[in-house]
């Protein structure tokens, strides 16, 4: 099946390669600053928004499942359905976050959203039965439903308006920008929680609720109501074409199964840590790890990439380094490493996870745009991400029972590291040329 035609967002294009051309490379594009510089107000107040929402999201969530399995007394699967609960209601509705952006805008939806976020942390903060602490997980995850993909959509909107329009570079190098806010966002979230965490559980869900209260107050005032070049369509009669368009879908299955790897971020690598050192204290470094990495290299790495790699490529060496973190640590568990040594397969999972996410995360949403059609773009990726969260959903409770039957500690990571291998047949077969991504 043939993708649907978008129309040109924006103004004229600069000139691409034509077939047989050498292809236009990153490598003379903008420095960070430089690039920084040539956004307009919105990109820039979109990419702030994704490193605010971050620090408070990230104050939080690290430290649930420990919170889950010992304030609560969950066991091991229970845990990991409400960790996947979370990520569908989060992921699972992006769709309908999407479809709302497309129809109302991206000012009210973002409002609503952070004021759902604010009541969930603060109810998560006082639950203690797990009816309640699922009903507050739940309000979390759909309050990001309704703020992530408005915001996602127009940053992806905004790029490439700003590559069509000779920004300056390729609409990667926007959403690596957008990246690293949220990495850096993610480094400075856990460093603020495991200081709450010190009073108790409670002050961290507080604290993160603090945070969104901010947000909120912010982007009252400063995000546009209406947004010049947004179209508001009906939101009847996308889902249809949706449904029927195979790459899109084809795309949205590769995305999930690197969602689902992230995610063990929460689940099993709590767990290993837990096991090598018998405390979860070096989880916070070991995100800080990650949100560094991607901070200081994301960039040169979405230029490498640039320079050299298609969108699918990308993703396809991305899995790759996805699936090898987790063989680190399946061949490492049997030996039961403890203390510092312990810890050495853990941060090499992390680094690896973050180096294919690096690769994985830009090539994903530049790739959108180009199979969405028209008018559609918040369907679209708030579509993939909906698709993403129920692979989340079902891996993360298929994971927590692996971590509960007995098997050998090793099974659970042997396995994990197949999907992401396994995903790549997934991908579809023809992206854009490198040099135009």
């Amino acid at each position: 099946m043939t993708e649907p035609q978008r129309q040109p967002i924006g103004t004229a294009p600069d000139r691409v390669a034509d077939a047989g051309e050498a292809p236009v490379t990153m490598s003379a594009e903008p420095s960070r600053r430089r690039t920084w510089g040539r956004l307009n107000p919105l990109l820039r107040l979109l990419i702030l928004t994704q490193l605010a929402f971050n620090v408070g999201f990230y104050a939080v969530l690290p430290f649930l499942a420990e919170h889950l399995g010992t304030a609560i007394g969950m066991a091991g699967w229970m845990v990991g359905f409400v960790l996947g609960l979370r990520t569908f209601s989060q992921q699972g509705l992006f769709v309908v976050g999407g479809a709302l952006a497309d129809r109302y805008g991206v000012r009210p939806v973002v409002l609503v959203g952070c004021v759902l976020r604010i009541a969930g942390f603060v109810w998560l903060g006082y639950a203690e039965a797990a009816w309640s602490v699922i009903c507050a997980v739940l309000l979390i995850g759909f309050a990001a439903a309704l703020f992530s993909p408005a915001v996602e959509s127009e940053v992806a909107r905004q790029a490439v308006v700003w590559e069509e329009s000779g920004g300056g570079g390729s609409r990667t190098r926007v959403l690596a920008l957008f990246t690293v806010a949220g990495q850096a966002g993610a480094f400075v979230g856990p460093l603020i929680g495991a200081l709450l965490l010190a009073v108790d559980y409670r002050v961290v869900c507080l604290g993160g609720a603090g945070v969104f209260v901010l947000v909120l107050a912010g982007h009252a005032r400063l995000l546009p109501q209406h947004i010049p070049g947004r179209e508001r369509v009906e939101v009847r009669g996308g889902l249809g074409g949706l449904l029927r368009n195979r790459r899109f879908l084809a795309l949205c299955g590769a995305y999930g199964a690197y969602l689902l790897a992230y995610n063990q971020l929460y689940l099993l690598l709590p767990d290993e840590v837990e096991r090598a050192t018998g405390s979860q204290a070096a989880l916070a470094w070991l995100f800080g790890l990650s949100s560094l990495l991607v901070v200081t290299a994301q960039l040169p790495v979405t230029r490498w990439a640039g320079d050299r790699l298609d969108l699918r490529r990308s993703m396809a060496a991305g899995l790759l380094l996805i699936a090898a973190g987790f063989g680190v640590v399946a061949l490492a568990r049997p030996a039961g490493w403890t203390g510092s040594a312990g810890l050495l397969p853990a941060a090499g999972f992390v680094v690896l996870l973050t180096l294919g996410q690096m690769l994985v995360a830009p090539a994903a949403r530049a790739w959108v745009p180009d199979l969405a059609v028209e008018g559609r773009l918040g369907l679209y990726t708030g579509a993939m991400s909906s698709v993403s969260g129920l692979i989340v959903l079902l891996g993360s409770a298929g994971t927590g029972s692996l971590m509960d039957t007995g098997l050998p500690p090793a099974v659970p990571w042997a396995v994990l590291a197949a999907v992401p291998v396994a995903s790549i047949l997934l991908l579809p077969r023809r992206s854009r040329a490198a040099g135009q991504q």
